[in-house]
């Protein structure tokens, strides 16, 4: 088996906010996070498979990104995540919870158009900041 990742970019804003808390609160919890702001964002997705005789890949790359440009790059490049994107709908917007949301996007969708498993989503925030998801 090998692995092999793609990366894509997109811009989003989201505002870390729980809406039970008061706006104090939320700013001694989130900090200035817990205004609106916005990140230019990192999408690593690395599948692992066996390399094919006939192509020597694991997946076409070019085909990968597609993939991910359809199923999710699409719906959240130039957003607000906390109110334009459904698949956040009702979830705080933190870079944990928005590489679950991917995860779970991007797993049947790979596995389906690709033949390969997903296995491992990086979502990079900022550049001293990001998170790795390896499935449920």
């Amino acid at each position: 088996m090998i692995q092999i990742t793609r990366r894509e970019t997109f811009n989003a804003a989201h505002r870390l906010f729980n809406p039970k808390w008061s706006e104090e609160k939320n700013y001694e919890v989130f900090g200035p996070c817990s205004k609106v702001h916005g990140h230019n964002w990192e999408l690593f997705v690395t599948v692992i498979g066996e390399v094919a005789e006939d192509t020597g890949f694991v997946v076409d790359l070019k085909a990968l990104s597609r993939t991910m440009r359809e199923e999710v790059i699409s719906k959240v490049d130039h957003t607000y995540l906390n109110e334009d994107v459904a698949f956040l709908a009702g979830k705080l917007p933190t870079t944990e919870n928005f590489a679950i949301a991917i995860w779970d996007i991007l797993k049947p969708a790979i596995k389906q158009k690709h033949g390969v498993d997903l296995y491992k989503i990086k979502l990079t925030e900022t550049a001293n900041h990001y998170v790795e998801y390896f499935g449920h």
